[in-house]
Parts: structure tokens; sequence; C-alpha cells
């Protein structure tokens, strides 16, 4: 999820385990923890650009890192400033483990994709309960780790705990009732799904994309889950063939390889861009929940040579118009 969000959880739950009056420091140990996890998006190369999104959520995420990457933290945090607090090195690497602990399990929640159980599993776990950012789910967890620090009370830091336990169920249960919805569109349409997932749409549990696989395309569509169900239906998008729609392209070259790894991390939810022939778009995400635009792709050159990698390419603009369109669909 957002760093703020990732650091606050980290911060909560050393301070709920904390036998110590020093809530505020706790949470400082447990924040910086809680965002450590985060330091991969650093593994870049200049020459491929695919290198952020293997190791981003990998290694630094999975649960068998877990008290290792508490160790790491720990060991800077300690000689930075916890020791000057009268805090042993003990004491720290177990606040620094239960904040570096949260990341990874919160981040599976997302739909991102987290590989928890490297290095024995390549799957991206996402258990799509929650978007990546939601301030519905923030501001009340900022709002109790402040009052737990100024305090002193660790009550505030458990009601915090209770709260992220509590939306997080809410929104399992937000997924299951569009999941449902999404199946009886497929079937309305008489459409044999091959595979169906649902996502919560940027800042809300409300509002749900759907896709599902056929044999030929993928169907996307929203779908609004509250007080007034309703469904917007939207579009649709041939599946790929790389051999057809890149006749040119070697299949032992790179660019032929960087297609596979954009195709796992997408989850194999990949489509040509209807507006760029030579783009590949994640079609998982868009601006609004119920159509096709990716907000990331790669884009393949016939002129490159066989050891030149593709080019990754991002679109997350959104227009005026464009939050109008996702404020009526949410509210009307």
């Amino acid at each position: 999820m957002d760093p703020l969000t990732q650091g606050l959880l980290g911060a909560s739950l050393p301070q709920s385990v904390s036998k110590k009056n020093s809530l505020a420091i706790i949470a400082v140990i447990g924040l910086i923890s809680g965002l450590a996890p985060d330091l991969d998006i650093f593994i870049r190369s200049e020459n491929d650009p695919l290198l952020f999104l293997e190791y981003h959520r990998q290694f630094t995420h999975s649960l068998i890192f877990i008290p290792f990457g508490g160790l790491i933290c720990a060991s800077f945090i300690f000689f930075l400033f916890s020791k000057r607090y009268n805090f042993s090195f003990k004491e720290t690497w177990i606040y620094s483990t239960c904040g570096y602990a949260t990341h990874g399990l919160l981040d599976a929640c997302t739909s991102y994709g987290t590989l928890l159980f490297w290095p024995f599993s390549e799957t991206r776990i996402a258990w799509n309960n929650i978007s990546i950012i939601d301030p519905l789910f923030t501001i009340p967890i900022l709002i109790l780790v402040v009052m737990a620090s100024f305090k002193k009370n660790k009550i505030f830091s458990k009601i915090a705990l209770s709260w992220i336990v509590i939306y997080l169920t809410l929104g399992h249960y937000q997924k299951n009732q569009a999941l449902d919805i999404a199946k009886e569109i497929a079937k309305e349409r008489n459409h044999q799904q091959i595979r169906i997932d649902v996502k919560p749409s940027i800042g809300n549990i409300l509002l749900w994309k759907s896709i599902y696989e056929t044999k030929d395309k993928y169907y996307i569509d929203a779908i609004r889950i509250g007080w007034n169900k309703k469904i917007f239906y939207g579009e649709s998008i041939d599946k790929i063939n790389i051999e057809t729609s890149f006749p040119w392209l070697m299949i032992k070259s790179q660019q032929a390889e960087d297609i596979k790894r954009f195709e796992w991390f997408s989850n194999g939810y990949i489509a040509i861009n209807p507006n760029n022939k030579n783009q590949i778009l994640d079609i998982r995400y868009s601006r609004i929940p119920n159509e096709i635009g990716g907000l990331w792709g790669i884009e393949l050159d016939e002129k490159k040579g066989n050891d030149e990698h593709v080019k990754y390419i991002t679109n997350r603009k959104v227009s005026k118009d464009r939050f109008i369109d996702l404020k009526n669909m949410l509210f009307k």
C-alpha cells in the first residue's frame, strides 16, 4: 500500500505489544521498520527497465525474511537513536520485527501481488481486499497511533489494530459480493469464463473492477457494492497472440523474454493497446474501473536488436472529467 499506511500499521503493532510507556519512540521504530521493505524499489537498472518489477515486493516482503529484515532495521535504529532512550537491542529488535512483519501481509491484501512465500514460490499473492490507497482505512489509524503516542496509552493502538482487522474483513466481504455479481454477468452473456477476478477501485471498497477471461477475450465491468448495488457494463478486448501481433519478433530475443516477464508480473492479464499496436498493457488497472486503459505496460520496437529490452511505459494522468466519472459511479 501507500507509504503512510504501511508506516502507520508498522507503528501500531509494536505499540500494542509494548510494556513501555515510550509509545512515541516505539511508534517511530515501528514506522521506520514498516517502511523498510519498500527499499527494494531502488533495485533498478538503466539497461533493464523491468528489473524493478521483478524485485519489488519480492524477497524483502517474504515471510521468511521478516526476522532478518527486523534485525537489519534494529541494527540501524539502535545505534541511530533507540539506545539513547534506554531501549536494549533486544527490545529494539522485537519492535522492529513487529513493524517489519506487517508490511508484506498488508501488501498481500491489495491486488498488486506480493511474493509472500519467496523463495519457495514465485506466485504473486493478491487477496484483493483493499485498494493500494484508501483514506477511509488510513485516517483512523493515523489518529489512533498519534493519540497512543501523546497520551501514552496503548489502548488506542489496540483499537487501531481492531479497525485494521474489521476493515480488511469488510473488504473481503465486499469482494465476495462483487465476485458473485461478476459471475452472474458472465452467465447473463452466456460466457464460459476461464477465470474471474474482482479488485477494488482506487481509494474505496465500494466500487469494484471485474475482469473475466473467456477463450478469446477479456471482459471488464464495474460493480458497486453498498446501499445501492449497480453494474456499470464495460469493455472487452481480444486476448493477445504474440505470433500474429508481432510476426517479426524473434522467439529467443530479449523483447520476447521481456513479454514473458511482464505477463508474469501482470498475472497473465495482458492485451494489446487498442491505440498503439506496439504496446502491451496490464489490464488489471485503469483510471475508470469499467475501462481497458492500462496504467502501465511495455512497448516493443521492431528496429531493436535481439539483445535489447522493451520500453516500460506508464499512463497515470487523470483528467478532471475522469474524476467526475468515478465520483458518479460511486455515488449516483
